[in-house]
């Protein structure tokens, strides 16, 4: 899983999942900051005959816990679209379009200070029982009752101040104008059966709830864990009609990038989101249907600790030190083959989000080029020297080859300038406990974005979605805390469009001043797709859903929609 989803964490924040060779970076293509409009999901059209057996090559970096707790970022890559779902979709690569799911329509107040959300009827969880508007109010209230559940800080941060329900009528209200904040709470947050989380371990410790046989409202359930692999079922109460299409979904678990790259490259696994090297040679030649493609979204970064307890990197100057001795393009060019382009020190992606980038700050500080003799100068004033070297580690998936390539030039280049750096490969459960409570000095990571620029560095630079080290913080994992900042994220969502564009030029003006990340590249969604009896995928012709299987709830879109060629004769 790649992208550090809260959320994801992704949330994040990005589950956490860093994001990496193995399955999630996760991008996000073309998009604007306006409200979202309805689309369709425009997948398979028509009706197709139920049948066939889509197998995922997505490298997670550990062997599956068995586990689906969708407040769980550590676990719910593995939850939300498959077993559990939004009010509504919103697709990132379509400008934020909306399409109905456990909600049939949305209506802001003029003031956009609250919603009202029409529940659809007839839904049923996979248990058979009635999904109705109280599940929702009790989903949302529960995040308030136990704020480790509130991922995007809504409650918290975007200014929730109730949920309730009226009949078919959910409203919630905000403090103040809240239209940015949608993304999260109608797309992100799954929703969970009251009469199910009301009782027993799953109301009294629904953070940490291992929540085993997940009992949801999307097109799957879990048919089957090991360690090994998932196996989802078509779940005959699913709401759609007639869908999903496919019935089984294989799902499983890789260690490392070279497995299930030859999986399929053979075309033993249909579904793939991770790093191949050289892929036309290695994959799409092996069949004319082999396919993919790798829309561009977000950054993969450095994460420094910045906690006062870490006293070389909540420096200044060592970061910055790092920020200038970077050869982005190298990374990108011997890292990541090209396919993912180099990032930049705003934390803007481009050429995505080219309205929010404000190249003339990045080149005023040094940052448009490698200063290295800039980074030695800055070790110097820090104390350090050839002959009292720098020692940091950086903390890491293994099994994300792509990502120890990229850190391999990242070890040479910081060699220059007297920074000997330690690569410490974990597994992903490891990598994501030491992430999320602070234990470490550097760690390579990638979150989620969203419709806008402001999304990502939300996740990234807001106080409010940090904790204390030794607490989990949901996606600021640097600890970075500066009250203008969040004062800055806080005047985002009442702002008009031309206003937000300045807003996040201001942010991203922090990036470069306080150095609160160090971006390497920008993620891509790693896809792979496999024609030769499932059709139906998003392609770049029709971007339905983001199209990599560690996105969520995208993954729900995609499976929803594939079907199987053998399956209609």
């Amino acid at each position: 899983m790649r992208a550090i989803k809260r959320v994801a964490v992704t949330a994040i924040a990005v589950g956490l999942l860093a994001a990496g060779c193995g399955g999630g970076d996760k991008p996000i293509g073309g998009a604007s900051s306006g409200t979202p409009q309805a689309s369709s999901s425009g997948g398979g059209q028509g009706t197709y005959k139920k049948g066939g057996t889509v197998t995922i090559a997505n490298v997670g970096g550990q062997t599956w816990p068995c586990q689906f707790n969708p407040f769980n970022p550590a676990v719910n890559q593995q939850a939300l679209g498959f077993v559990y779902e939004p009010l509504t979709f919103v697709n990132v690569l379509k400008s934020g379009a909306t399409t109905p799911m456990l909600a049939t329509a949305f209506a802001w107040s003029p003031k956009k200070d609250s919603i009202v959300f029409t529940i659809r009827s007839g839904v049923k969880w996979s248990d058979g029982q009635p999904f109705t508007a109280d599940d929702v109010v009790y989903t949302f209230n529960q995040m308030k009752a136990q704020p480790a559940l509130d991922l995007y800080s809504l409650w918290t941060g975007a200014g929730l101040t109730s949920v309730t329900a009226s009949g078919d009528k959910v409203t919630m209200k905000f403090k103040a104008a809240a239209e940015p904040y949608f993304f999260n709470f109608a797309n992100q947050v799954g929703i969970v059966p009251k009469h199910i989380w009301s009782t027993g371990e799953a109301a009294s410790k629904p953070g940490t709830w291992a929540d085993t046989k997940p009992i949801g409202t999307g097109p799957f359930t879990v048919g089957s864990c090991s360690s090994n692999n998932i196996s989802y079922v078509a779940n005959s109460n699913y709401w759609q009609p007639g869908k999903p299409y496919v019935d089984k979904v294989q799902y499983p678990a890789y260690l490392d990038n070279n497995p299930a790259n030859l999986d399929l490259a053979s075309g033993k696994a249909q579904w793939g989101g991770q790093y191949i090297p050289n892929i036309d040679k290695f994959y799409k030649s092996k069949s004319p249907q082999n396919n993919y493609w790798f829309p561009p979204t977000a950054n993969v970064a450095i994460i420094p600790n910045l906690d006062p307890s870490h006293k070389v990197t909540s420096n200044l100057a060592v970061r910055q030190a790092i920020a200038y001795a970077l050869d982005r393009e190298q990374i990108s060019k011997i890292g990541e083959s090209g396919y993912q382009p180099a990032a930049n020190q705003t934390g803007v992606v481009t050429p995505t989000f080219d309205k929010y980038f404000d190249k003339d700050a990045l080149a005023a500080a040094g940052y448009d080029k490698p200063n290295q003799d800039k980074a030695k100068q800055l070790l110097q004033g820090a104390g350090y020297s050839s002959s009292n070297p720098l020692k940091l580690n950086v903390i890491t998936v293994t099994g994300y080859t792509d990502w120890d390539a990229s850190l391999a030039v990242v070890k040479q280049q910081l060699a220059k300038v007297g920074i000997e750096l330690t690569v410490q490969d974990l597994q992903q459960q490891s990598y994501n406990q030491k992430l999320f409570t602070g234990d470490y000095d550097l760690a390579y990571s990638s979150l989620s974005g969203g419709p806008t620029p402001y999304y990502e560095l939300r996740q990234l630079l807001y106080s409010k979605n940090s904790a204390p080290i030794g607490k989990q913080a949901s996606s600021n994992y640097s600890r970075y805390m500066k009250p203008e900042v969040d004062k800055l994220f806080d005047q985002y969502a009442s702002a008009d469009p031309d206003t937000q564009v300045k807003l996040i030029k201001q942010i991203s003006s922090y990036m470069i001043k306080d150095v609160p990340l160090i971006p390497t590249t920008e993620s891509v969604d790693w896809y792979q797709y496999n024609t030769k009896d499932l059709e139906g995928w998003p392609t770049q012709d029709n971007p339905y859903a983001q199209p990599a299987p560690y996105n969520i709830p995208d993954v729900g879109q995609v499976l929803a929609n594939l079907y199987s060629k053998s399956a209609q004769k």
